[in-house]
């Protein structure tokens, strides 16, 4: 098969730094190194957790050394400040400006997509998932909707785009586990700005061997992707080649379509931790690159 992904850009995310506390040009340093195209972004977190101003000069540095921030993980780790579906109307408005915020900050330092959670809802830590075959799937998606339509205007301005993130199934019918979830969502909001990021690790505990499903689920609006293996049994984020995930007929269906943008591998080197070595993130790197081509070949 013809390579059309040759040269397919990756970007590592940037919580795989995070616990090794790397300054901005460690970072760069790391990424240049290993061979990296550039970086994701990740609010709340190390140097990308600063004021617009600051951001902007994370933007320019990374420009200065020829890499690029294209995608930026918009907020999702607390369960209801982050949830843009909650049912509370105080605490939706509240999640709003928290994303608004977020994404002039995303846009100062050179994103052009934002990654976002349809909800950050799970059935850990005490709190129950929204099911939405128990609350209503036009009641959720309702909450969603009203929040995506305020983001969506806001973004006009910075001509920055939002890529709803397809979600594991954890704890129930959690909305965006299933692809009539999402396609709903972007049914109801259509926008130029408005479009889907695959998670490969996601897919595989929603749809297990049928993992490819999601795919061509959203693939009419895909625009960005998080790369990530796992067993079929938790959201381990192991490099892609570790666990279960169909990765074959993945990258030979975006061989097929041509895809030539930036591709965010959201594990951390397959390597001891948490702390990784420069060489752990080459050698991620090449097994990445090692992937591809073996998987075309088949």
């Amino acid at each position: 098969m013809e390579n059309r992904i040759k040269n397919l850009r990756f970007c590592p995310s940037y919580d795989g730094f995070v616990a090794g506390n790397k300054s901005v040009s460690e970072t760069i340093d790391i990424l240049k190194k290993a061979g990296f195209y550039g970086l994701e972004g990740w609010a709340d977190h190390g140097f990308f957790d600063g004021s617009v101003e600051d951001l902007t000069k994370v933007g320019e540095a990374f420009k200065a050394a020829g890499l690029v921030i294209n995608t930026f993980h918009l907020p999702y780790e607390q369960p209801v400040l982050d949830d843009i579906a909650t049912l509370y109307e105080l605490d939706r408005t509240r999640v709003v400006e928290k994303m608004k915020i977020w994404i002039e900050k995303a846009a100062a330092c050179g994103a052009k997509i934002g990654i976002l959670h349809p909800t950050t809802r799970a059935a850990i830590n005490g709190l129950s998932c929204y099911d939405v075959d128990k609350e209503g799937l036009d009641r959720i998606c309702g909450q969603a909707n009203k929040s995506l339509q305020e983001m969506l205007k806001f973004c006009e301005q910075f001509d920055f785009k939002i890529a709803i993130e397809n979600m594991p199934p954890r704890g129930g019918g959690r909305l965006g586990s299933k692809n009539e979830h999402l396609i709903k969502l972007y049914e109801e909001n259509k926008h130029p700005l408005l479009g889907f990021c695959l998670d490969t690790g996601h897919a595989l505990l929603s749809y297990g061997k049928d993992a490819m499903k999601a795919y061509y689920g959203m693939e009419d609006h895909l625009i960005a992707f998080h790369l990530a293996d796992n067993a079929g049994d938790r959201d381990s984020h192991l490099l892609p080649g570790h666990g279960h995930f169909p990765w074959g007929d993945f990258f030979k269906a975006l061989n097929k379509r041509g895809f030539s943008d930036t591709v965010c591998v959201e594990t951390p080197p397959f390597d001891i931790g948490p702390n990784f070595s420069t060489g752990a993130w080459c050698k991620m790197f090449r097994e990445l690159n090692e992937l591809v081509e073996k998987s075309l070949e088949s």
